[in-house]
């Protein structure tokens, strides 16, 4: 028996870095997917690579209300119920000054990543009570809980989650319902290439010696790492856990 047998679980964000990784963890350990994500062709390349039986896919935006109600509505005609919401989709904007970043970088920034998680819940949240209780993770980061010159669109809407997160937590508790966020720094992704070269556009290089230089363990994470504390708060096993804050960050927050 799996640690998520049985189980049914939307993960938006699912196409590639963190939230393939968690797809397939969670395939591994017994749950049927969903994989939301924005673009239809990223979502099938992904799910190539998953067991067909156990997966199914919906491409939408999850900052739209009509979307983020088809995701969920897909996840229970596929596979009859929902269990667990893995809220991981998010972009980074830009890396700019707040003085000169566009009005318009903030609006999507925060449309996505705390509107996009905020419509998750609030669509997401009856289904599960259905099931008598679940879980929720939400993917922030150590941008949630600390700060950082040149990012404030993502440092602020990371820090906005948190904030709906130990909310929600606690109207969940008397659905049996458990929301806890995850906390990753700098990770092996396209965000970071992209942050990498937001950083120093001559020398991608090194924008990645000014990340690494705040991680005591002077690595990057990997998704599979990030991927394995979200199925600790997504199983059964983290049981007693609502409303926490959890790092997986090579020692990033205790700086």
């Amino acid at each position: 028996m799996g640690r998520l047998q049985g189980k049914v679980a939307i993960i938006t964000g699912a196409a590639g870095g963190i939230g393939l990784a968690a797809t397939k963890r969670f395939v591994a350990e017994g749950a049927r997917v969903l994989m939301v994500d924005l673009r239809e062709e990223d979502l099938l390349r992904a799910a190539a690579g998953v067991d067909a039986a156990c997966v199914g896919t919906c491409a939408a935006d999850v900052s739209s209300v009509e979307d983020s109600r088809r995701y969920i509505a897909r996840a229970v005609e596929r596979f009859g119920g929902l269990d667990i919401m893995l809220c991981n989709a998010g972009i980074e904007g830009q890396v700019a000054n707040i003085v000169d970043c566009p009005v318009e970088t903030f609006d999507k920034v925060m449309a996505v990543n705390v509107r996009g998680v905020w419509l998750g819940l609030k669509f997401g949240i009856p289904e599960i009570a259905k099931r008598r209780g679940g879980s929720i993770v939400i993917t922030s980061s150590t941008a949630g809980i600390k700060g950082s010159p040149s990012m404030s669109p993502y440092i602020t809407s990371k820090h906005a989650v948190v904030g709906m997160m130990r909310s929600v937590a606690l109207e969940c508790t008397e659905l049996g319902i458990r929301v806890n966020s995850v906390h990753p720094a700098a990770t092996e992704t396209r965000m970071m290439r992209s942050l990498e070269k937001g950083f120093s556009p001559a020398d991608p290089e090194a924008g990645r010696e000014r990340a690494l230089a705040g991680i005591p363990m002077k690595r990057y994470g990997t998704p599979e790492e990030v991927a394995g504390l979200m199925l600790f708060l997504a199983s059964d096993e983290s049981a007693f856990c609502t409303g926490g804050v959890y790092t997986v960050d090579g020692g990033r927050s205790a700086t």
